[in-house]
């Protein structure tokens, strides 16, 4: 029996040279005759993004800066290489939305993927969302826009990707009539959960971005220090999965082996569980609703020695207990929540101020009254451009105070 040829799909990454992006980078690399690169993005690691072109040929690059742009396609044009080197964010929508793009790996960290994973939804695209803030920021409007664009969403967060995978196939009809319960959300815990006050205090940048089980870029393991970025998934999953904040519980697993759980109301829990690889998820989502090998090694259960279960500390972790209080809230409460978190970690990361300082920098900027609206992407970033300026002042009279302490 003779097999048709199938034309490979066409996809974007958008941020390309991040641990997401390689490991989107990697499957595609398993499958040639499933997937070609058409599109990859980058900010600002542009010999990164040269040594990408030149591998893959995509039939466009994007970066932020026009200088970057002139030089990246001067030294491929040199190679031989003809992908075509475009800069700016409008660049970046351009690529997403792309006639000829059938999918796009929507990687790109805090709110600036927004406006280009909210450009391939119009475009009505397969998207693979690791971009939890485009959901945080744009809930509402977002998912409005996959519906009436017929857009396809798929979720790359871990644990996103497990709860989507133990759900049943019609949950978009709502969590109680299909018999769920609530989402049970794990979380590593970080490299900081057993540690008190005090030593948080002392914490360095280093050390917050070792992470004990994942490989990822330094806001996210900042993120996952401080908890936020469980926080900000509790908001993401409320979107994706239709559910209401008191539906979605975090657990502290810090084997990082079963990434999420669907409990049901008949007291069936299903688990999806795997080796903490981002590239089983990726796979997932590239071939859904088929399975392709995706390079990640089987999990060995004997090997396991055991897998604890902790409920968070919702005072060591004033991030996660911020970010569900602003999940209840709703409004612009999750927007500012993210704005100021970039901020206060961007700051931590240049040794501006403590890690203990994050959360703090964040509830002031919570507690400030900040006006707008959310129902359109620029009304959107309007508020966050609001929040950011709060952080930032904040920043100033933490910095004068200090100074005056010195």
């Amino acid at each position: 029996m003779s097999h048709t040829s199938v034309q490979p799909q066409n996809i974007t990454v958008l941020g390309a040279t991040g641990s997401i992006g390689s490991s989107t980078l990697d499957v595609i690399s398993q499958h040639p005759e499933r997937y070609q690169v058409f599109a990859l993005t980058a900010h600002t690691r542009i010999s990164e993004l040269h040594d990408l072109c030149v591998q893959y040929r995509p039939r466009f690059a994007v970066v932020a800066d026009p200088t970057h742009a002139q030089r990246l396609q001067s030294d491929l044009h040199t190679l031989g290489v003809a992908t075509v080197v475009l800069a700016g964010p409008q660049s970046l929508c351009d690529v997403a939305a792309h006639p000829e793009v059938d999918v796009v790996m929507a990687a790109i960290v805090g709110a600036a993927g927004l406006a280009s994973a909210m450009a391939a939804v119009v475009a009505g695209k397969k998207i693979l969302l690791a971009n939890k803030e485009a959901l945080v920021m744009s809930g509402a409007l977002f998912m409005r826009a996959v519906h009436e664009h017929g857009a396809q969403l798929l979720p790359i967060d871990s644990e996103h990707n497990a709860i989507f995978q133990c759900l049943p196939c019609n949950y978009a009809d709502g969590l109680a009539p299909v018999g769920v319960r609530r989402i049970l959300l794990t979380a590593s815990g970080g490299p900081f959960r057993n540690s008190s006050y005090a030593e948080l205090e002392q914490v360095t940048p280093a050390q917050a971005c070792a992470h004990p089980n994942w490989s990822m870029g330094q806001k996210i393991s900042v993120d996952s220090a401080t908890m936020m970025n469980k926080g900000l998934e509790l908001i993401e999953a409320c979107w994706l999965f239709d559910a209401r904040p008191e539906q979605v519980e975090v657990v502290i697993h810090p084997q990082s082996v079963i990434h999420s759980l669907v409990d049901y109301v008949d007291g069936s829990v299903l688990a999806q569980l795997g080796n903490p690889d981002m590239r089983t998820p990726i796979a997932h989502a590239m071939a859904w609703p088929e399975r392709i090998t995706s390079g990640v090694a089987p999990l060995d259960l004997c090997a396991l020695a055991r897998m604890d279960f902790i409920a968070p500390d919702l005072q060591r972790f004033a991030c996660l207990r911020l970010a569900i209080e602003s999940a209840q809230a709703g409004g612009v409460a999750p927007i500012v929540l993210n704005a100021a978190n970039e901020v206060a970690v961007a700051a931590f990361l240049n040794e501006r101020i403590r890690f203990t300082h994050i959360p703090q920098l964040i509830e002031d900027v919570l507690s400030t009254d900040i006006p707008g609206r959310i129902d359109t992407l620029e009304s959107i970033v309007a508020v966050d451009q609001h929040a950011r300026r709060q952080a930032n002042t904040w920043l100033q009279k933490q910095s004068i105070t200090a100074g005056r302490r010195a």
